[in-house]
């Protein structure tokens, strides 16, 4: 007796294909950084005015064409007058611009550090911030005088605030258990405003330092046209008197390049000192 087995075979299921390429996660952060990236937007707009003005569409007496201010600038530069008055503005910029860095540095020093600082300094500077400091102007002409001391004077206020308000929202903002840690430690006064403070204020120091710089450059414009007699204000308010736009236009392409180099220069500094924080412009 013969006997018949039947085999049988399980369905062999046919192996799934791999995907050939895994699909790339989407980075959010805003990418790498663009070389000259702050000069792109100023030159489109240089082109934009070139383009206007070759094409008619600026009238020539309200807004000259580039190249004619720039005829108009190497003129003043040629016989001197342009190289006088910005070497007379950077210098009130320059001495303001010291005078407002320190004070705005060692008031939110003290007034950050100290609960009775706190109380003595915080409120006159909150105070002093919601006047407009060039409605200051009239009563500093009649405490200073109309020479240059209240020039500077009021540049340093216009520098002092922003440098305080953003150094001392700062300290405020360090972590409470960093000061325990270092208590825990047994850091000294000095070892804790050097370890601790300093690097926790820095970032908003440098916010309050750029606009410090900018609110040098934005009040100097407007004191230069007050009974000066050099000054690129001064030789704005000049060109105004007789009608010359070309002139005018000359000192604020002037006031824009001082503007944007010491901004750049501030953000250079600010990028190398605080190179160890990982943020989205670094």
């Amino acid at each position: 007796m013969t006997t018949t087995t039947t085999a049988t075979t399980a369905p062999v299921l046919a192996p799934v294909a791999a995907p050939t390429a895994r699909r790339r996660r989407r980075s959010l952060a805003p990418g790498r950084r663009l070389p000259a990236s702050r000069l792109i937007g100023p030159a489109l707009l240089l082109v934009l005015w070139a383009a206007a003005s070759a094409a008619g569409r600026l009238d020539p007496a309200a807004v000259p064409a580039p190249w004619t201010v720039l005829r108009t600038a190497a003129h003043l530069w040629t016989d001197g007058t342009l190289t006088t008055d910005i070497l007379t503005s950077l210098q009130r910029a320059g001495a303001g611009f010291a005078i407002g860095l320190t004070a705005g540095v060692v008031l939110a020093l003290v007034s950050g550090l100290s609960r009775v600082g706190e109380a003595l300094i915080d409120g006159s500077v909150q105070l002093n911030r919601a006047i407009p400091t060039l409605g200051l102007i009239p009563l500093f002409i009649l405490w200073l005088g109309i020479g240059e001391t209240f020039k500077i004077a009021i540049i340093a206020i216009v520098v002092y605030i922003p440098i305080y308000l953003n150094t001392h929202a700062a300290l405020s903002g360090i972590d409470h258990r960093f000061v325990e840690l270092a208590e825990v430690q047994g850091l000294s006064r000095l070892a804790f405003v050097r370890q601790i403070v300093i690097p926790g204020a820095l970032p908003g120091f440098f916010v309050g330092l750029r606009l410090g710089v900018t609110g040098s450059w934005l009040g100097l414009v407007v004191l230069e046209q007050i009974n000066a007699t050099s000054g690129l204000g001064y030789l704005m308010f000049q060109a105004q008197n007789y009608g010359q736009s070309d002139v005018i236009l000359v000192g604020l392409l002037v006031y824009g390049v001082f503007g944007l180099v010491s901004d750049s220069a501030v953000r250079i500094v600010e990028r190398r000192v605080l190179s160890w924080r990982r943020t989205l412009s670094n």
